[in-house]
């Protein structure tokens, strides 16, 4: 089994609470480098570097080393153009955190360098493999729903004091909305219309906190939505067909196991009870009426490194293509060119 070098920019929380963690249950893998403005500063640096992962402060020291196949990015949003254009005409493969970047300029220039180089190029757009959505996959492919009609996906949070300062690079649509319209364009492709509904509705904040926004297909509406305001969240997933609907009411529990120290691996890591199960309402050929409790299918973030695996050894296509990192970034960008 051939092990690819990895390094990592920047080690925050994002690296060590959605990267590393699950790097660490994969034996394909090596985490060789990481290089982060602050050496010294988290604890989980003592364990990396007893295992040989390098530290340093200079991207240099990525960029001059050959071993290395595949450079992380999890940075700041702000600095991933340029972070990820450095390290693309530095010869790199790489994956970077979302959002990937702000403008469709940006992200086409750097899918121009990887394509002209042959690199490999790619946001780390991990919400593919929440369990909720893998979960919603699943009940459309049966097509127990028939002919999809409508479907709606809601991130709501209670935080009514949580003002953000910024741009609208810093807010909701950027922050929230990159997951879902991904998982959107997975599904369905390109939209043929969006109509958009971005707002701030908390007094003390600058960036927009709130949107509600229509992905229009021939025959669908496919529609994102979040608010920091939902003092009663709205369910996670409501999905209506020509014979049948489909609700999920709760989050995938990947994230709320990584908050509180579970980490993959663990026995029942990220596992809905049967309680939080989807339900399945439908009406079969006889026209009776049946309701169904569709078991969660289990989620995996580190299937994106997988994939990523899979597409640098064994040449198969990008998880997320060309053609989807564009469109992601023009649906976002267009939010605010109205």
């Amino acid at each position: 089994m051939k092990k690819l070098n990895i390094a990592y920019v920047g080690f925050g929380k994002s690296t060590n609470r959605y990267h590393i963690p699950y790097v660490k249950t994969r034996e394909n893998f090596n985490i060789s480098r990481i290089v982060t403005p602050h050496l010294g500063k988290r604890p989980e640096e003592v364990e990396l570097k007893a295992n040989g992962t390098i530290f340093s402060t200079n991207i240099d020291d990525i960029i001059n080393d050959k071993s290395i196949d595949l450079v992380v990015v999890v940075t700041p949003a702000k600095f991933h153009y340029e972070t990820a254009k450095q390290l693309l005409l530095g010869g790199k493969n790489v994956l970077c955190d979302k959002p990937l970047v702000e403008t469709l300029a940006q992200a086409e220039e750097l899918v121009k360098i990887a394509q002209e180089n042959n690199l490999f190029f790619m946001p780390f757009q991990n919400r593919r493999f929440d369990s909720d959505f893998l979960t919603v996959k699943h009940v459309i492919d049966t097509g127990y729903l028939g002919e999809l009609i409508d479907i709606t996906v809601n991130m709501d949070h209670f935080r009514p004091q949580d003002a953000r300062e910024g741009t609208h690079f810093d807010g909701a649509w950027y922050g929230h909305g990159v997951h879902m319209t991904d998982q959107m364009i997975s599904l369905f492709g390109k939209p043929e219309d969006i109509q958009y509904d971005i707002r701030s509705t908390r007094k003390l904040s600058e960036t927009d906190d709130y949107f509600s926004v229509n992905f229009i297909y021939p025959n669908l509406r496919a529609t994102v939505a979040a608010t920091e305001l939902a003092a009663l969240a709205h369910p996670k997933w409501i999905l209506y067909g020509s014979r049948g609907t489909f609700i999920k009411m709760d989050v995938d529990q990947q994230e709320n196991d990584l908050k509180v120290g579970i980490m993959p691996g663990t026995e029942g890591f990220g596992q809905d009870s049967a309680q939080d199960f989807g339900t399945l309402t439908y009406y079969n050929g006889n026209g009776d009426r049946i309701v169904k409790h569709i078991p969660t299918i289990q989620g995996d973030y580190g299937r994106v490194y997988d994939s990523v695996y899979e597409t640098l050894v064994n040449g198969i296509p990008k998880l997320v293509s060309d053609e989807q990192i564009l469109a992601v970034i023009s649906a976002l960008e267009n939010g605010f060119n109205l």
